[in-house]
Order: structure tokens, then sequence, then C-alpha cells
């Protein structure tokens, strides 16, 4: 792994999970997976028990259905992206809020050109499951919201007047360079938005004295 931060890539930036300690851990890492590789729906239980080499009575003795997996499988994803992304924008900015805003659209760019990008987890799982009710939409769309507060506390660090409302703008750039990387294979996608994010810390977040 290089030691210089500028020159890591995404996937030195984030750091790898965990080892799962347990066998229920083991099941998740390895349902998540085979969710983003492959989409929640054509994944089934089997191919997850196959893939783990356990017996149906296992994987039972930890999740009711396939339905409890998955919602159980975004949730570790999200403890697990938060950690990572976290990691990563540090190791880039250090504990400068108005470096560190900055910086998620760096460590995208690196994410965006990895060689296994396969869009965003939590879009895909809210877009196969479209119902906001749905157990597994709302795993997915706790995580947005999860990363929406995180931008307005980072904005609000950084001594924006009105941080929700930056936070409303940051996070329509965000997604839009997920969803223009994801749907229209454009790898320069958070490059393109870099400009943008530029002019919004410029007019909402007073500059360092």
């Amino acid at each position: 792994m290089a030691s210089d931060p500028t020159l890591m890539t995404a996937a030195e930036l984030f750091g790898a999970p965990e080892p799962p300690k347990r066998g229920r851990d083991r099941l998740l890492a390895i349902a998540i997976d085979l969710f983003y590789r492959n989409g929640f729906n054509s994944i089934g239980i089997e191919n997850v028990i196959e893939e783990a080499g356990v017996s149906k009575t296992t994987f039972y003795k930890h999740f009711s259905s396939k339905s409890d997996l998955m919602v159980a499988a975004v949730k570790w994803r999200d403890r697990y992206e938060q950690r990572a992304w976290r990691r990563a924008v540090n190791l880039l900015a250090g504990d400068d809020p108005r470096r560190q805003l900055r910086a998620f659209f760096e460590v995208m760019d690196r994410w965006f050109n990895e060689p296994d990008f396969r869009g965003c987890l939590f879009i895909n799982a809210a877009a196969e499951f479209p119902n906001p009710n749905d157990p597994v939409h709302r795993a997915a769309a706790a995580h947005k919201r999860s990363h929406w507060q995180e931008t307005a506390d980072m904005a609000k660090a950084a001594g924006a007047d009105d941080p929700e409302a930056f936070a409303d703008a940051y996070m329509t750039l965000f997604e839009g360079a997920l969803v223009m990387r994801q749907t229209h294979g454009r790898d320069d996608a958070a490059r393109m938005a870099m400009p943008m994010v530029d002019l919004l810390i410029e007019r909402h977040l007073p500059s360092s004295p």
C-alpha cells in the first residue's frame, strides 16, 4: 500500500472490512458481496449458503428469511461504509471540515475508477425495492439520510450560515455524480462535479483565516 494518501487507490483509502469474527458476520459479508456484484433479486439464500459452505440449519439459526438477510446486509454495509469513507476523507483532508467536504469527491473520483465498481449499493437496493415502506428500501434510505446529516454537521463545523441548505445542494451534486457514473458510465463524473462543489464551498463556507 502506498504510504502517501495522495497516491492511494480508493480501496487503500477505504481500508478492508474487519475480518468476520462470528458465523453471522461471515454470512453477511458473503451476502453483501454477492448482492453488490449480482443484484439483490438474482441472489437466493441457496447461493449464500453455498458460497459460505454452511448448512441451511446454520443459515436459519441467524436469519429468518431472505428479507431478514438483505436488511441485515445493507445495515452491515452501512456501518462499514461510514467508517471507510470517514477514514479515507480524514487521510486526505485531516480534521478540517471545509477540506473534508471537497475530499469526499476526491475519494469518489478514485472509487469511480476502481475495476470492481458496481455502483452505489444503497441506490441499487432502493431501486430494486422501490416501495418506500419495504424494509430493504428503508435500510438503504437510512444510509443516505445519515450521509446528509454528516454533511450538514461538517458544514456547520465549517461555519455555514445554513448547514441544511448547504447539505441539500451538496448531496444533489454527490448523488448526481453517482448516477452519472452508474447510468452513463462516466468515470469522470466526480471530477466534473468538483468545480461546482468548489463554488458551493466558496459561497457558503468562510475561508480559513
